[in-house]
């Protein structure tokens, strides 16, 4: 079977030997823009071009800069680094919670500031972890009456284990693709870096509004389905970009409004209000996926919306509703992508007697939603 260069290169056991290729993907003619039915949000250039973002407190207002000056402890680890891939690395290899989110953001700051390159390092083989959370199998997960948590703080602390996974996510897109940096565009490190700064925002808000609940993030165990999943699509841009922004981050959209409403309904509307400022976020986060995924799919002269589906089909990745659609329309996501009722009869997918593929790692907000039922919906075979 004959592999398409672009996959070729932009894997990274293929990184060091395959400048043969190049010639011939750059001869690799795009089709034409008309035929994209492709809109990117119109906030995304704003959201590029905006200033360093350092409300990493939320006050009795909303977001704001610390009371004091940011913790920059961790700064000497980041002097020696000399490229973005670089400061990604090492944000990955940090291990305590706090640390990687304050890192992250520091990392991204140098990066802006100083103006460094991308440069080329490799990722370590998987994140940092601290010892706590520990990590067991989705089964061994309590039930939120057996946490020993209130609703809200159990649902808060899920948020915080993907808003950290989040950060671990988005650096590791930087790091591994770094040597195809030429060929993705510097845009593409930028746009990702962003969104880890962005993560590493939300994780800060999470942390600091269980420390006010009186919990902690390690608190109850968590899975690693997360980083398991992310795993598969190591070698493969186009599936890294549909699996996690298509399809991760746009739950978040579908989840988001949900979410806040059953905060408020329990009664917890700082939390609620959180919640509502990430979901919110998540659509620069989403049109970001969407923009450098049809990028990719034009320099491999391949439709969108056909090859999203194959990607999800060669990954085992069901979409499931409700949708958000005035959220995903915002994001630039085409409904034909996701939704079957968009679709002509000959680009559905039907699986008849197959087992619910779509695991909590790419439901994002949409997971946290649905906690309480979440052991037994990770084996329910579908109806």
């Amino acid at each position: 079977m004959q592999i398409h260069p672009l996959k070729l290169m932009l894997s990274p056991t293929f990184a060091r030997c395959s400048s043969n290729l190049k010639p011939y993907f750059l001869k690799t003619k795009p089709f034409s823009s008309s035929s994209l039915d492709f809109s990117p949000w119109s906030g995304l250039q704003s959201w590029r071009e905006s200033p360093l973002n350092k409300n990493r407190f939320w006050g009795p207002k909303g977001p704001q800069t610390p009371p004091s000056s940011i913790d920059t402890n961790g700064t000497s680890l980041l002097d020696s680094a000399s490229s973005l891939a670089e400061l990604g690395a090492l944000v990955l290899s940090t291990s305590d919670p706090l640390s990687k989110s304050k890192l992250s953001h520091l990392a991204f700051s140098k990066w802006r500031n100083e103006k460094l390159p991308v440069g080329v390092y490799d990722p370590p083989s998987r994140p940092a972890r601290p010892p706590k959370p520990e990590l067991v199998s989705p089964k061994e997960i309590p039930a939120p009456k057996d946490s020993g948590m209130p609703l809200n703080v159990y649902m808060l602390h899920n948020l915080a284990h993907v808003e950290l996974n989040a950060i671990d996510l988005a650096w590791d897109t930087v790091v591994r693709f770094s040597p195809f940096s030429e060929i993705l565009e510097e845009g593409f490190f930028a746009d990702f870096a962003h969104v880890a700064d962005d993560e590493s925002r939300h994780f800060a808000w999470c942390s600091q509004r269980l420390d006010e609940l009186g919990f902690r993030y390690g608190d109850m165990p968590a899975h690693n389905l997360l980083w398991r999943e992310c795993e598969k699509s190591s070698d493969d841009v186009a599936a890294r970009l549909a699996v996690i922004p298509l399809v991760q981050e746009a739950r978040g959209l579908d989840a988001g409004p949900r979410l806040v409403q059953k905060l408020v309904g329990f009664g917890d509307n700082m939390t609620s209000k959180i919640v509502a400022r990430i979901a919110d976020e998540e659509v620069a986060h989403v049109a970001v996926g969407v923009y450098w995924f049809v990028s990719v799919c034009q320099k491999m002269g391949r439709a969108p919306c056909s090859t999203f589906k194959d990607l999800l089909r060669e990954y085992n990745v069901e979409l499931k509703g409700p949708f958000n659609y005035s959220a995903r329309d915002e994001a630039g996501i085409p409904r034909d992508w996701y939704d079957k009722s968009s679709t002509n009869k000959q680009d559905e997918v039907t699986k008849p007697n197959t087992p619910e593929k779509l695991s909590v790692v790419y439901e994002r907000l949409a997971s946290i939603i649905a906690m309480e039922t979440e052991n037994a919906s990770l084996n329910k075979p579908a109806g």
